[in-house]
């Protein structure tokens, strides 16, 4: 499961219809919809807050803005579309800087012209999030955690 942190504005295709594909499974986990992932620690972060399903829309809200500015036809009427306060969930300078080689990697392959965009560029991150200092999260594979 990937839900990432960096912005969506990022992601080639298949990224962005794979990170709306993954957080539809996490809302139906966060929902107790299903028993599959339901300790993948990707969802902490949602679960931090008093209504994760809630931050998750917020979260799947924005991915599907992305999807609408790109012509993309996702099912709106699987979330309850969010209007959120900006940058609430923290996610660490690691954090964003290991999603950011990771996401290159990825792009250098499926689509280098975005690969370009994101290398010449500083990577923002999605809306829902503030960055905060820190190493990478400790359940990040191959990430540089500092710990």
């Amino acid at each position: 499961m990937r839900l990432w942190s960096i912005h969506p504005r990022h992601l080639d295709a298949k990224g962005l219809v794979a990170c709306w594909r993954e957080g539809l499974l996490a809302r139906a986990v966060l929902r107790g919809e299903t028993v599959g992932y339901r300790n993948h620690p990707q969802l902490d972060r949602f679960r931090a807050f008093a209504d994760p399903v809630a931050e998750i829309d917020c979260f799947l809200s924005r991915v599907l803005d992305e999807a609408v500015a790109r012509g993309y036809r996702f099912d709106a009427s699987k979330i309850e579309y969010r209007d959120c306060p900006g940058g609430h969930i923290p996610v660490t300078e690691g954090q964003v800087a290991h999603e950011r080689a990771h996401l290159a990697a990825k792009l250098a392959v499926r689509d280098p012209e975005r690969h370009l965009g994101l290398m010449g560029q500083a990577p923002t991150v999605s809306p829902c999030f503030t960055v905060v200092p820190g190493p990478g999260e400790p359940w990040e594979r191959g990430a540089c955690t500092g710990r």
